[in-house]
């Protein structure tokens, strides 16, 4: 599955999981305290001028030195507060039972026609108060409150009715009294009331952020002024006292009501949490909070609380999710992940809140919650496809790999699935198209490879991207191994056709290495896909373009490699190498002019290893380096001895080997100037040998370090020559003195006249071009006749002498200035030249 479809499927299980948790009420608290904060960031705007709250303080108990106060002192109340012209009076008191003396007068000023008093509906647990007998309907108005779960007032039930009784809410009351001079009539709908021509639609049960609430008759959501100062307010005892100004009363909506904490008539609001004392608001101030909501609406045209239908909500939902899979999905680094989460996460906040200025509630949590939940399954699944696949080609990697191999070995340990087959592929000559053609086109040949990979398996097998251009096949229910062998032919027949990237075609072919299960052994995952690369080097080893199966020897040859190499690096540390040297002999005069130094090792506990092994490992590790420098200071330091034990003219000269490593080295012209002046020889002395194949690795960068060495008068000889048939065309080109005819051909000069003849031809194309010859593998007197006649000036090998150690050459020049014919003591060493 993509990246790009997991975003999809997981916002789309995060939004229905946060649904069902929202439709189950999982949120509501949580979306309840967000609703509490958008309130709290609301600028307070201020008391309502139409409004006047006459609050009966703790003083005024004090003073009053009863509870419940009496009827005269209400009375009194509301005769000044008639004579102040108060508009409207609201008595927010139960006064149901008299509190005598003066009932009579109180029930005279309660029903003037412009006072409304308080009854209470009370609910299935709790019965209501009634209201004072006697007064008319329209002077009586319920005071109940919705309180939502967590114990806070949001909604403002304002009307009810049961088919033939209605009710009206004291605030309700209070505001179709100051309206009527205006003629705002109420008008009921299913639906919703329309005081005038304004409407207030009912709140549902899932309204906003609410699920499966008591929507009993018709409620709305309460739009908060401010904290506590909704309305002026002024006390009991000022108004008994004449201690106001009337202008305070004039034309207002008068609630009179305790707001002393000790008569706990309290209630929580959106602003409680913030406060750590009296976080109540008192009854009287929140009817005066919908009463000022009521004509704020009407007369001032704001706007109620308005909602998203439920699809509209789902949908921002999910677009949140999405842009949560999104952002982890496009961003990899952490911390741009996170400044990008901060910032959307702001953003979600910033949208709902002036959408709350606008008097919208629209969901906040719920969006946020499906945003991290989804960014969290897709960071989740990335780390996931991380872990077991890989990014590029989107296989299977190494580690899940094996895992297929562990379960196909269990099943074929259960009598299943007996055998199955491992193929290893490597690509060849890929480093050459990643450093020609950049890293890019090398990512785009991968993934088009891996695609025409699958496609030539298809369901056969499980293919698997186990290194940068290696892949691993697993091919279960084998019935012959052929098949195996069948596959391969395939592929390395597909990989064939040329790829095209960006206009450019890619030639290229693969080595594969194939391992079998065998089912009398105890197969680990790593031993068979170490098996089957086993197999690939070997297949690459003898050619590329090939497939070889499997040999358990073949991992033998590998460890023993392996530990070679551990070896070699000990034995540079601790100077187990020393020098042979192989005389070279003039032809024309039998004399010995000079030695080709041959390395030795003699592992301490394997004996003489042969540098048949051990200098390719050389080379591949980069250890052939400081072995080389080594042996050009020691051969060269031997040679001065001889020069000075045994003068001549000309003097001896020694032969070194160097590599083609060696010859890349920078400082390599340099280092052997220093050699030359540390020993005391003149560059004419010493011959490097160059094999054909390394000089035509690269012509012109060999040319180049050619013409350099040429400089410190060093002699210069092509190795090996005629094994590569590819310089000829280069020969004059290289400033090299001697050419060394390889032993392969000297060796069939007598069997063959096609070998004679290239020698011939060699020996004449040195002379045309200036250059002496050394025949190498001379064993018999009759290659040395022959080899004369051809005019061949020099000869080496085992006719005149094998290699030697120094004591022993040094003992075979000794004779050669006494002119004695003895044979040298040969030592124990053994030849590998």
């Amino acid at each position: 599955m993509s990246i790009k479809q997991t975003v999809i499927l997981a916002s789309m299980m995060m939004t229905g999981l946060l649904l069902g948790i929202r439709q189950l009420g999982g949120l509501q608290i949580l979306e309840l305290a967000a609703f509490d904060h958008l309130v709290r960031l609301q600028a307070d705007a201020g008391p309502d001028p139409r409004l006047l709250i006459v609050g009966i303080t703790e003083d005024d108990l004090q003073q009053q030195q009863q509870w419940p106060l009496s009827d005269l002192t209400l009375a009194q109340v509301l005769q000044k507060l008639q004579k102040a012209q108060a508009k409207v009076i609201g008595l927010d008191i139960y006064r149901n039972i008299p509190h005598p003396p003066g009932r009579e007068m109180l029930l005279k000023e309660l029903q003037k026609p412009n006072v409304v008093t308080i009854t209470n509906l009370g609910d299935a647990k709790t019965q209501g108060v009634a209201p004072i007998s006697g007064l008319p309907p329209e002077q009586i108005g319920f005071n109940d409150f919705v309180v939502d779960p967590d114990g806070v007032v949001r909604r403002n039930f304002i009307y009810a009715y049961d088919g033939e009784e209605k009710f009206y809410s004291f605030a309700l009351r209070l505001s179709l009294k100051y309206l009527a001079n205006r003629g705002v009539t109420l008008k009921v709908t299913p639906d919703a009331l329309y005081l005038g021509k304004t409407r207030f639609p009912a709140i549902s049960s899932d309204a906003g952020s609410y699920h499966n609430v008591d929507s009993t008759g018709y409620q709305v959501l309460i739009a908060y002024r401010s904290a506590e100062n909704v309305a002026q307010k002024i006390s009991l005892n000022d108004i008994l006292q004449d201690k106001f100004d009337p202008n305070l009363v004039k034309n207002k909506v008068v609630l009179i009501g305790t707001v002393a904490p000790s008569l706990k008539d309290l209630f929580f609001t959106p602003y409680s949490a913030t406060k750590s004392t009296s976080p109540g608001v008192s009854g009287v101030t929140l009817h005066t909070q919908l009463v000022s909501q009521i004509l704020s609406t009407i007369v001032d045209d704001r706007p109620l609380f308005w909602f998203w239908p439920e699809w509209a909500e789902i949908l921002w939902m999910w677009v949140w999710a999405l842009i949560g899979g999104i952002l982890v999905w496009r961003l990899q680094h952490p911390l741009a992940l996170g400044i990008a989460g901060i910032f959307s996460l702001t953003v979600l906040c910033g949208i709902c809140l002036s959408i709350f200025t606008q008097y919208g509630w629209i969901p906040l949590l719920p969006p946020a919650l499906t945003f991290l939940t989804t960014a969290v399954c897709v960071m989740a699944y990335k780390q996931w496809q991380i872990a077991l696949y890989d990014s590029l080609t989107r296989l299977p990697n190494r580690s899940l790999f094996l895992k297929y191999l562990q379960a196909a070995i269990n099943r074929s340990k259960l009598g299943r699935n007996n055998c199955f087959a491992l193929l290893f592929l490597d690509i060849d000559r890929f480093k050459v198209i990643n450093e020609s053609l950049t890293h890019y086109v090398g990512d785009q040949f991968l993934i088009n490879f891996s695609q025409r990979l699958s496609s030539c398996i298809g369901c056969k097998g499980i293919i698997a991207r186990v290194g940068g251009d290696e892949f691993a096949i697993l091919l279960e229910n084998i019935s012959e191994t052929s098949f195996a062998n069948s596959i391969a032919d395939q592929l390395q027949k597909q990989m064939t056709s040329p790829f095209k990237i960006n206009g450019q075609e890619i030639f290229t072919s693969i080595s594969i290495g194939i391992a079998f299960n065998q089912i009398q052994l105890e197969h680990q995952p790593e031993d068979m896909l170490r098996d089957a690369h086993t197999a690939m080097y070997l297949a690459k080893d003898l050619g590329k373009a090939r497939h070889e199966v499997f040999a358990v020897g073949m991992h033998t040859q590998v460890v023993r490699r392996f530990q070679l190499e551990t070896d070699l690096r000990r034995a540079i540390l601790q100077q187990e190498f020393f020098l042979y040297y192989q005389p070279i002999v003039s032809l024309e005069n039998h004399q010995i002019v000079g030695f080709e130094a041959l390395l030795r090792w003699k592992h301490p506990q394997n004996g003489f290893i042969s540098p048949v092994e051990f200098i390719p490992i050389a080379e591949e590790t980069g250890l052939i380096i400081p072995l080389g420098q080594w042996i050009l200071e020691a051969a060269c330091s031997q040679l001065s001895s001889w020069q000075s034990q045994f003068p001549q003219e000309p003097p001896l000269m020694m032969s070194v080997n160097i590599s083609g490593q060696q010859l890349s080295q920078p400082d390599l012209v340099e280092y052997i100037q220093k050699v030359l002046q540390k020993t005391g020889l003149d560059g004419t002395s010493l011959k490097l040998e160059i094999t054909e194949s390394v000089a035509m690795k690269n012509v012109e960068t060999a040319i180049t370090i050619m013409l350099q060495l040429r400089t410190l008068n060093i002699r210069l000889s092509i190795d090996d020559f005629g094994t590569g048939y590819s310089s000829l065309s280069y020969l004059h080109r290289f400033p090299v003195n001697t050419l060394k005819i390889d032993r392969s051909f000297v060796s069939r000069m007598g069997e063959t006249n096609e070998d004679a003849a290239i020698v011939r031809t060699i020996i004449m194309l040195s002379h045309t071009l200036g250059m002496n010859v050394i025949a190498e593998g001379v064993e018999t007197i009759t290659q040395q006749d022959q080899l004369q006649l051809l005019g061949c000036e020099y000869g080496q090998g085992y006719f005149y002498s094998q290699p030697l150690d120094s004591e022993a050459a040094t003992k075979l020049l000794k004779s050669q200035c006494t002119g004695k014919n003895e044979e040298p003591e040969m030592g124990d060493g053994v030849d590998f030249s």
